[in-house]
């Protein structure tokens, strides 16, 4: 049986599509990165604010999105921004809660998308990771899907974007699964695992936007 989402959650990805049309250049590559049944771990690289509703509307599988526990205050944002598809996570670091948010939808056949860098990069480029994607991929055994956004970084806001229409360009790579690990996951278990994964995406950028992760050995 087929997860059914909230109505706003198809009403948002349908305004979303009507919006980008006026404000953005929106080229999508790799979707067939994404044509699998899933459920998918996605992660990406954070620029804008705009950045979860691009990324969302660029697979076709359903998802669901870690959002700042701040947008979750007010009753009137809670509203849509819950029904949309968005669960809390606190600031610095993927708490219980949210891994267990995010595993109930896994379990559900509903992908997850995170942006482990935790907020957006003012700089365009890549910064150091927070481990919560690999603890949710880790005990899941869930395939994550790497995704690296470009252009989102211009957007100044709505009226900007509407004259000049900034170019965006979202990168879908191929799924992979974390590399096994004998015994318990330790903290420098962790962190190699991230780095793994972040280059995974860092991969998928322009050299300008791979920031920490643009090192030589990222992997293929």
């Amino acid at each position: 049986m087929k997860m059914r989402m909230h109505w706003v959650y198809y009403f948002g990805r349908f305004l979303i599509h009507i919006l980008l049309f006026p404000v953005a250049r929106l080229r999508v590559r790799g979707q067939e990165n994404a044509a699998g049944p899933g459920p998918y771990l996605v992660i990406c690289n954070h620029l804008h604010i705009a950045d979860p509703p691009i990324v969302g509307t660029s697979i076709k599988l359903k998802a669901v999105f870690m959002a700042k526990e701040e947008v979750f205050r007010g009753a009137w944002s809670r509203f849509w921004v819950k029904n949309y598809g968005a669960f809390p996570v606190r600031r610095g670091g993927v708490g219980r809660e949210a891994i267990g948010e995010a595993e109930k939808w896994i379990r559900r056949g509903v992908c997850v998308v995170m942006f482990p860098e935790g907020s957006r990069s003012k700089e365009a480029r890549m910064k150091p990771a927070l481990p919560g994607a690999v603890l949710i991929a880790s005990r899941l055994g869930v395939p994550v899907l790497p995704i690296g956004i470009t252009g989102s970084d211009k957007i100044r806001n709505l009226k900007w974007a509407f004259w000049h229409h900034p170019r965006i360009t979202v990168t879908i790579g191929k799924a992979f699964q974390l590399p096994e690990t004998t015994g318990k996951l330790t903290r420098e278990e962790r962190y190699r695992q991230l780095d793994f994964m972040m280059q995974k995406v860092a991969a998928l950028l322009p050299p300008e936007y791979r920031g920490v992760y643009g090192g030589e050995d990222a992997p293929d």
